[in-house]
């Protein structure tokens, strides 16, 4: 799973990927990552970044509402979320936010 982690920072960090000729970009929003796209991710950001996050977006509890949260718990004690100013005591406090059901279970 720390590999996962990984390959989020990477693919939320670039939001490119170079094609093998290195010569055009390809939006990489479609790719998923605990059931949940990156567009969707970084709709929730905000609402993960101290000191006084916004309450998170429609689009991001919309994207919340069919995501892995046993997944998202993976991630919950990543030391590169911090790095890239994600707190990851709020992104958990998220789904409660968006009246989700489906709350992580961690």
């Amino acid at each position: 799973m720390k590999h996962a982690l990984l390959l989020v920072v990477v693919v939320v960090v670039l939001n490119f990927v170079i094609d093998s000729n290195g010569a055009k970009a390809t939006k990489v929003d479609d790719a998923k990552i605990c059931n949940m796209t990156v567009a969707e991710l970084m709709e929730c950001k905000p609402a993960a970044v101290a000191p006084n996050p916004p309450p998170p977006t429609q689009a991001c509890c919309s994207g919340l509402s069919h995501g892995d949260m046993g997944c998202l718990c993976s991630y919950k004690n990543s030391p590169l979320l911090p790095s890239f100013g994600i707190n990851p005591t709020l992104a958990l406090q998220i789904p409660a936010k968006c009246g989700l059901s489906n709350k992580p279970p961690c």
